[in-house]
């Protein structure tokens, strides 16, 4: 084994990676590609532990995706026209995704489908509860309530299916070929949808309490639309305050559709995670000092004298004292993260 490609990065965890690669008996060159750069991984490129390329242009084929972000507080009305504007791209001969955090309005357990750890779902929570107690606490969507809500009300004339992951396996792939086949106009689903779909005929996404959705599975998520020739347009619904940090973190994410920049914000919000240890997102850390956002300057620099003086002394020879600390860090558990990736 001398190559290891790893598509969708963000999707497996530390040790799963670590576990390909000790099936080589030499250690193997490791390729990650992502469109959405975990915390760990961009504090690993500041670090110096990664070689980047970035892919800037849109792939063959794709066209631009414009996000706009709906209040459902200020401007309620909004939402009508939302409705409206599906279904006027249906009327064009495209197909919508309708998106919502949870199956059904009684199984918190959904909320687990982020791809968070229970305790990034709690902060995540308890961050929301602290911030928009009182406009949030409006209930969060469902395929289950808004299914029967669309398909017998504003969009009764349309073929509107449903899809998530308490379905069968063939009853889910029954749907997604309906949809692809276009036998299906409007798609209400969970986020079974964020990787892996492709049909170029979908231009139009609603993500209902979008603020319930993590900066990078937000930019998942739309990347189903726009992969045909025409434009894609992506509505995040939210009840979150226009002060609020919800709010400010959806119009980030609407105002650009890079990944890098998408991840630094994502970076700034949940903090790197553990660069000597399995955590990809969160503040706990075995850096006592450093914190990558902060200290990034510092970093470098540092990263900048490192390579300056194993050039001239690979060895550490002439720096005894540097060459024993290195040689203790290297003896400790967490040493074996340094060639973690």
């Amino acid at each position: 084994l001398g190559l290891i490609v790893i598509d969708e990065q963000h999707r497996f965890g530390v040790e799963q990676r670590d576990a390909l690669r000790d099936k080589a008996r030499e250690p193997a060159h490791v390729l990650v590609m992502t469109a959405t750069p975990i915390p760990r991984t961009v504090a690993m490129t500041i670090f110096g532990d990664l070689d980047v390329s970035t892919l800037k242009d849109m792939p063959l084929g794709r066209s631009p995706i414009t996000t706009h972000v709906v209040s459902q507080s200020s401007k309620p009305e909004h939402l009508t026209r939302a409705w409206q504007r599906a279904c006027e791209e249906v009327s064009n001969s495209n197909q919508v995704y309708i998106v919502a955090p949870r199956i059904s309005a009684d199984d918190e357990s959904d909320l687990q489908r982020f791809g968070l750890t229970p305790d990034e779902l709690n902060l995540a929570k308890n961050l929301i509860d602290e911030e928009d107690s009182a406009s949030l606490k409006l209930a969060m969507s469902s395929v289950e309530e808004l299914y029967p809500l669309l398909s017998g009300g504003v969009m009764r004339d349309l073929r509107v299916g449903k899809l998530h992951g308490r379905l069968s396996s063939d009853e889910k792939a029954s749907v997604m070929q309906a949809f692809v086949r276009h036998e299906l106009d409007v798609l209400v689903t969970t986020t079974v949808i964020e990787v892996g779909v492709d049909v170029a005929n979908a231009t139009m996404m609603i993500i209902m309490n979008a603020e319930r959705f993590g900066v990078s599975q937000l930019h998942q998520l739309r990347g189903r639309i726009g992969r045909g020739v025409s434009p894609g347009l992506c509505l995040f619904v939210t009840a979150a305050s226009e002060d609020s940090a919800a709010m400010a973190r959806l119009r980030a994410v609407a105002a650009t559709t890079d990944g890098f920049e998408l991840s630094r914000l994502d970076l700034q919000e949940r903090s790197e995670g553990d660069v000597l240890g399995s955590a990809q997102s969160g503040a706990r850390s075995h850096l006592r000092l450093l914190r990558v956002i902060r200290d990034e300057e510092l970093i470098a620099k540092a990263r900048q004298v490192a390579e300056n003086l194993l050039s001239k002394d690979p060895t550490l020879a002439a720096n005894p004292e540097l060459a024993n600390a290195v040689e203790k860090l290297r003896q400790e558990e967490r040493a074996a993260y340094l060639e973690k990736r």
